[in-house]
């Protein structure tokens, strides 16, 4: 039996399980695939994610990844670029974010916690559902290369994703809260000619284009309304690249390096959350307890922060369940959800206006949405936008002290 089964190898299940096993706390995360490395996973980190790095003395380590700064992020409209956030404005340690490929940040947490003789990670572990005793979720149900097994635990975190196997198990369905989007991703090569732009947002025709620098290519989406990548479907290869050709131009020499539509990867952006994360012996966090749209980039940072969140308010009873036999205290559980709800609803609620005065308008409205040129007039608005991106409505700090013995 284990104290802790983390369900889901993400940046919340791996940062989970970092801080539990860094306190002292048995825990064991299972991760489905053989590996971390996904294409297109989100892979920025944010000022305030950078801080809890410093905080684990991490920090230096993930600055020796290869990765990006960018200071800021804009939308180019009507051949003019606009920033809507400057993380130089603020005054924190790490004035940026860092793009760096998702399965390098995973790495590097696994690796630290691998220092600690509580914690197990599980690769190609699939969680197929919960274990029930009393009335309670006592661990999980689970299928590894030898076959089918369980894992008993005191706590089971649903850290599965926006796709959960856990909560589907259990029977708890999120709330919609915002329009679904098509997402696409693809890349474009980048030449040393290219505009300096890090992330940029281009806008015009009724299609939006993003483009984020990665030093040797750009990484590309499109947005649409739902259904949107059907139509992409049937208008066929060559009408995709016409329209990037025309919204983003100084991609318009190489748009054939999008040689068929198996080039493009598609995100279902949803925004929804569940009205209760917790159950006695279950919680659920980051993109299971509520998933976001890409805008922002709030997603991985979110996850992490629940994770901090959830081992600040978690590790001392659970420490207590785990060397003295007592009963684990269910009700603690809702300390999570409260600390983190009104965070994950004003970040929702900024990614709903967002589509709605952004997106919306420049799909299928007037093709000119007038939020961005809100920044350039009004400079309050752009430090506001920098600090809720750069570090949330609620950033968490490391308050879980390392277990030496």
């Amino acid at each position: 039996m284990t104290t802790v089964v983390v369900a889901g190898g993400g940046p919340a299940g791996v940062m989970l399980g970092l801080l539990l096993a860094r306190s002292g706390v048995d825990v064991t995360v299972l991760e489905k695939h053989a590996d971390f490395h996904r294409d297109f996973r989100g892979d920025t980190v944010h000022p305030a994610t950078l801080q809890i790095l410093d905080e684990l003395g991490l920090v230096e380590r993930f600055h020796e990844l290869p990765h990006q700064r960018v200071h800021t992020i804009g939308v180019v409209q009507d051949g003019k670029r606009i920033d809507i956030a400057d993380f130089r404005r603020l005054r924190v340690p790490y004035p940026y974010m860092a793009f760096v490929p998702q399965w390098d940040f995973l790495d590097l947490l696994a690796t630290e916690a691998k220092r600690y003789p509580g914690f197990r990670l599980l690769m190609s572990t699939e969680v197929l559902g919960v274990v029930r005793d009393s009335g309670r979720i006592a661990g999980v149900r689970a299928r590894g290369p030898e076959g089918e097994f369980e894992i008993r635990s005191t706590l089971v975190v649903a850290a599965d994703g926006r796709h959960s196997v856990i909560r589907r198990d259990v029977g708890v369905v999120p709330k919609l809260v915002g329009k679904t989007l098509d997402v696409i991703f693809f890349r474009i090569s980048r030449r040393a000619t290219d505009p300096d732009e890090g992330l940029c947002v281009r806008v015009g025709d009724g299609k939006i284009f993003g483009a984020t620098d990665r030093r040797t290519y750009w990484q590309m989406f499109t947005e649409t309304p739902k259904g949107g990548y059907e139509k992409v479907c049937r208008d066929g290869i060559e009408k995709f690249r016409a329209d990037l050709a025309a919204t983003v131009p100084f991609l318009a020499d190489r748009v054939d390096e999008v040689s068929s539509l198996d080039d493009l990867r598609l995100l279902e952006a949803r925004i929804d959350r569940l009205e209760r994360w917790h159950a006695p012996g279950l919680l659920f966090i980051g993109d299971a307890a509520h998933a976001m749209s890409p805008v922002a980039g709030f997603g991985v940072n979110l996850a992490v922060q629940d994770a901090v969140a959830t081992a600040n308010a978690l590790v001392e009873p659970l420490l207590n369940t785990q060397l003295t036999g007592a009963t684990f205290d269910d009700s603690r559980l809702a300390k999570v959800r409260k600390r983190r709800r009104l965070t994950t609803t004003l970040s929702q609620a900024l990614q709903r206006a967002t589509q709605r005065f952004g997106i919306d308008e420049a799909l299928g409205g007037s093709g000119q949405p007038p939020a961005p040129k809100l920044f350039e007039k009004f400079a309050p608005a752009q430090w506001l936008m920098s600090r809720v991106i750069g570090l949330g409505f609620r950033p968490e700090h490391v308050r879980t002290r390392e277990r030496t013995t």
